[in-house]
């Protein structure tokens, strides 16, 4: 595996992103132009100005996400093509799920993402069998569980996006209002993102970690799932009727994913820096290659988190008449704010590696997991529509 330093020196050699855009990606391109388009025309009576702002913004985004990362353009090609499909074959009946082979085995939302949390622990098997005897081949079997988890939440996601208008007249909306849509989002993104770290530093032994986390985020959804009816589609109580919801949230999902795989590899680096002559370490990537992964993930978490923390204030002027109110999840959304500003404040001034900062990321991902459920079950708020 290449070092670290090598790595980041082949990033900055590359020429400007425009000139090594070959044919395939112009075709991508046109390919998610005609998409966009395509739903802008046949959901148009669906959406106001905000709609089409963000349907266009993401149409953009994904042209350049898919020119930076290749492997994202046959992702989202599966997905748009399956989505669909699963659409067309309930037409305009929520009733066809139950006669159709399709729907109710594959690829309805339930069945989907129920796939999804099976392949997610097939996954994590895969790759703890291949870090533990160091085989190439599970811990490809682990990658490719790893993209068919996340095709298949993807999948469900788009789809119960559908399903909440087929519901009700007045139901119709994105797939993020609750514990169990975020969770499913939470897996998804944490997954590609990971993903995408193991292709540009060559090594799949750090999967069994992330998955980890992974598992265990797809366990509590089929917990809440069974014991609370939380996959049943339910009206949007009126704080969340709001198209803010269809960016901060997200938003704030992709500084979660960064933030689990920091804490996660933290252990990883943990481990090898305390046993650097055993096996594991030896599997590992260096400490050095983890450590500058856990920057990455946090650099980006953080900044996806304090963008979906100032869509929140914005949100919260629109919806209370005010930006910030020191209500608890916002004083603990401040607390993770400040703990991962810290954090990348003594990596980049201070030159801080190692031990330290991996405790730091660990210890952060419990403060992050307080905010984003504790909060939810020990205090209450103007937030208190998220409790367990």
């Amino acid at each position: 595996m290449s070092t670290t330093r090598e790595e980041l020196e082949k990033e900055f050699d590359k020429p400007p992103l425009l000139k090594r855009l070959s044919l395939y990606d112009w075709v991508w391109a046109a390919l998610v132009a005609v998409g966009t388009v395509y739903a802008f025309i046949f959901y148009r009576e669906w959406m106001d100005i905000y709609d089409e702002v963000i349907l266009f913004g993401t149409g953009a985004s994904l042209i350049i996400f898919g020119w930076y990362w290749k492997p994202m353009r046959n992702f989202s090609l599966i997905v748009g093509v399956v989505s669909l499909f699963a659409i067309s074959l309930y037409g305009n009946d929520l009733g066809n799920a139950e006669s159709s082979f399709f729907l109710k085995y594959l690829i309805s939302s339930q069945s989907a993402i129920v796939w999804m949390s099976a392949l997610f622990v097939m996954a994590t098997l895969a790759y703890y069998f291949s870090l533990a005897i160091g085989s190439q081949f599970s811990g490809k079997v682990g990658t490719a569980l790893t993209w068919a988890a996340s095709v298949m939440g993807s999948i469900g996601l788009l789809v119960r996006w559908r399903e909440t208008y087929l519901t009700g007249p007045d139901m119709g909306y994105i797939p993020v209002s609750n514990l169990y849509e975020v969770f499913v989002l939470f897996a998804v993104m944490t997954a590609m993102m990971y993903l995408h770290y193991e292709k540009t530093f060559k090594n799949r032994a750090m999967g069994a970690f992330v998955s980890t986390v992974i598992t265990a985020s797809v366990a509590f959804l089929m917990w809440y799932s069974m014991t609370r009816g939380a996959h049943e589609i339910q009206p949007l109580v009126p704080a969340l009727q709001s198209w803010w919801m269809k960016i901060h949230v997200p938003t704030n999902f992709i500084g979660y994913g960064g933030f689990a795989i920091a804490a996660m590899l933290g252990i990883a680096v943990l481990i090898v820096e305390r046993w650097p002559n055993s096996i594991l370490a030896r599997r590992l990537p260096t400490a050095e290659a983890m450590d500058e992964i856990m920057y990455r993930a946090i650099a980006i978490g953080f900044v996806f988190f304090t963008l979906a923390t100032i869509l929140g204030a914005m949100w919260a002027a629109e919806a209370w008449g005010g930006y910030w109110s020191w209500d608890p999840k916002e004083t603990w959304a401040l607390i993770v704010w400040l703990n991962y500003a810290a954090w990348l404040h003594l990596r980049l001034t201070k030159g801080w590696r190692g031990a330290v900062l991996a405790w730091w990321a660990i210890l952060g991902l419990f403060i992050t997991l307080f905010a984003f459920l504790g909060v939810n079950m020990f205090l209450s708020g103007l937030h208190s529509y998220g409790t367990l």
